[in-house]
């Protein structure tokens, strides 16, 4: 195992990683994230005053505590937006070298637009084209780029710590000083529009604060789908407007720590949705520090990000794979034969997601084979699972939780994204995949057909003679016959 440790000395906060390799991936051991604003301490001259140097050594003196006995070639420490803007960053690296014994890197705003989309391409699913922003406290950044290759990058000097400084310095919010802010930023990028729509791309991610705090909102206004639209953020800027101060906005999601600097933040989002016209953005975990923890070891570097979270998974708690291969392949075969997904365009997704669940189902056995399901839901619900975002991660859990033994339909927790007949169908799926594989022997899959027209109504048909052959899948399939029944689900199989 190799212990490393990522500092990000960011312009609104620094935040630090500590992780380890092992199993082929990266295990979060802490996070540490301290609100220093360092931009707020940089004046007209470009001058960082001795007030933000303080906050920031003090910092750093606090992370030193944690990093007592790291060699240094596992230490990287990065400086972003207002350490390469200051013109007196040389005395801050001074009086930092006396409480901090790591070498600071300040890095440039393409190098900074590099890492960040090197993050987000090692922590999400998607493949193909993407275009990746992220708002910071003193710079925003926008990539485009092919799978983990950067095509364009750019960084524009405009974040939401500075805008805050720039257009809101009292705390006052009005219409006119929104759409100064707003007009501030479309200025900034405007000669970026043609050629960023000219390559396009597949899917938009957005990373670090201000876009977390967006998806937030939206997750709690019951924007179910976690997506980020201008429609919705025009509507968030007329309900965050009807205050006259940042301490009087009434925002469910919005965090007490960042609502001096929400604001300007949405100004530059919408700027940047309007130039560049983009339809829908999804929030993304990784940015600047996850793209330098990846950046450590070439394994990481893979197609298919799922598939290594769901291998370091099976590594850790010794999963027995081939039972985990054969829940799969039933899973898979049930899913390409069910057509009664309520909300169709998440019915890829959801399959993705069951697929997944089948192949790691059992991670709690590692624990107790008794209530394996309530060890295996708890350690998939609260591990880091880069490739799966938030709401992918609590269905995993889910379905893992009900794979088998009796529960209550109350006891299926509600989703933002999936509607509940979509969560329970595919639990079902799940459960009849591991009973199909209960006694665990390496056979065949048998050719199994799956009918329903409804919700309520479930036909398992299988080849002829094969239950009389498999007394023990007749008898588990009775089993949960009966307890379908209670709760209102009829399955027949014959």
């Amino acid at each position: 195992m190799k212990e490393i440790a990522i500092v990000d000395l960011g312009s609104n906060s620094f935040h630090m990683i500590v992780a380890r390799i092992i199993n082929g991936s990266i295990q979060i051991l802490s996070r540490l994230k301290q609100k220093v604003q360092l931009a707020e301490g940089l004046d007209k001259e470009q001058i960082l005053s001795q007030t933000a140097i303080d906050r920031g050594v003090a910092c750093l003196a606090l992370f030193s505590e944690r990093l007592q006995g790291f060699p240094a070639e596992n230490v990287q420490v990065i400086g972003t937006y207002t350490l390469r803007r200051a013109v007196n960053s040389d005395e801050f690296l001074r009086q930092a070298a006396r409480v901090f014994p790591y070498k600071i890197n300040i890095i440039s705003g393409q190098q900074e637009a590099k890492l960040i989309y090197a993050g987000v391409s090692h922590t999400q699913p998607e493949k193909g084209r993407k275009l990746v922003i992220d708002i910071g406290g003193g710079s925003t950044e926008m990539i485009i780029g092919d799978d983990f290759i950067p095509l364009i990058a750019e960084s524009r000097h405009m974040g939401c710590v500075s805008f805050a400084k720039r257009f809101f310095t009292d705390g006052k919010l009005s219409i006119e000083r929104f759409q100064q802010a707003k007009q501030c930023a479309l200025e900034k990028i405007e000669d970026l529009a043609w050629e960023y729509r000219q390559l396009g791309w597949d899917y938009a991610l957005g990373s670090s604060g201000t876009i977390k705090t967006v998806s937030e909102i939206l997750l709690a206004l019951h924007f179910k789908d976690g997506l980020i639209t201008l429609p919705r953020l025009h509507k968030l800027v007329e309900r965050t407007l009807k205050a006259e101060h940042f301490t009087k906005i009434q925002l469910p999601g919005l965090h007490h720590n960042r609502i001096d600097v929400f604001v300007p933040g949405l100004a530059i989002l919408v700027a940047l949705f309007e130039t560049f016209q983009i339809k829908t953005m999804r929030y993304s975990d990784g940015a600047v520090r996850e793209g330098v923890m990846y950046n450590f070891e070439d394994q990481f570097r893979v197609s298919n990000i799922r598939e290594r979270t769901v291998n370091s998974l099976t590594q850790q708690f010794d999963l027995d794979r081939e039972q985990a291969t054969r829940v799969s392949q039933v899973v898979q075969m049930f899913t390409k034969q069910f057509i009664a997904w309520k909300e169709e365009k998440f019915a890829y997704e959801l399959g993705q997601v069951l697929f997944y669940a089948a192949l790691t189902h059992e991670v709690g056995i590692v624990i107790n084979h008794r209530n394996v399901q309530k060890h295996s839901a708890y350690i998939l619900q609260n591990s880091e699972l880069p490739g799966f975002d938030s709401e992918q991660q609590q269905l995993l859990a889910i379905l893992t939780r009900f794979h088998t033994a009796t529960f209550r339909m109350a006891d299926i927790p509600d989703c933002y994204r999936y509607v509940s007949e979509d969560v329970l169908s595919a639990i079902l799926l799940l459960r009849f995949a591991v009973i199909c594989n209960k006694t665990r022997q390496a056979t065949e899959p048998a050719d199994i057909q799956l009918k329903t027209n409804a919700i309520h109504q479930w036909q398992l048909i299988f080849p002829k003679g094969y239950l009389v052959r498999n007394p023990l899948l007749q008898n588990e399939l009775q089993q949960e016959q009966k307890f379908l029944t209670s709760l209102g689900i009829n399955l027949i199989y014959r």
